[in-house]
């Protein structure tokens, strides 16, 4: 009877610290940073690692004040770095519910703030895990968000462009 006892209560701790873990809760302020991914996973491929030995990577930049930057960044040929701009625009993360870019808000766990400093999503078909940059410095973040900046040229400058380089 004793070790039916101590099983019970054994087991009791080890659920009740589960539940701990599942219910501790990162403020969603901490979303706010720069951000790189550490690895990407398409359903039913192998897992990306993204990086220094890949040579490639995201980046996601969250403002204080709801802006949002994505680009692509690369190690080419020749050992220069490669910024292709994704999108820029404004995102939105309130009691965990995010959206970016003016879509619909995805569910709850498709986006989830895992501590401080890192994050899981998931998109369409694709698994990821992202890092918080917490050292990466404010002049190097800059640069990349405003690249996204202009990746969205001015009609005028779109019209310029089909007539003098595609017709």
């Amino acid at each position: 009877m004793r070790r039916v006892k101590l099983f019970l209560m054994a087991a009791t701790m080890v659920w009740a610290v589960q539940l701990n873990a599942q219910t501790t809760r990162v403020d969603d302020k901490e979303l706010i940073g720069a951000w790189t991914l550490e690895w990407m996973q398409f359903d039913g491929e192998k897992k990306i690692v993204c990086g220094k030995d890949s040579k490639y990577t995201q980046f996601k930049y969250y403002g204080p004040d709801g802006e949002y930057a994505c680009a692509e960044i690369a190690l080419n040929k020749e050992g220069k770095c490669v910024v292709m701009p994704h999108e820029y625009g404004k995102y939105t993360f309130k009691d965990g519910v995010y959206s970016e870019m003016g879509r619909p808000a995805v569910k709850p766990t498709d986006m989830v703030l895992v501590d401080k400093t890192h994050f899981k999503g998931r998109w369409m078909n694709r698994t990821d895990s992202w890092k918080k940059q917490t050292t990466m410095p404010d002049k190097l973040v800059k640069y990349i968000v405003n690249c996204c900046k202009v990746k969205d040229m001015p009609a005028d400058i779109q019209q310029l462009m089909k007539q003098f380089m595609f017709e």
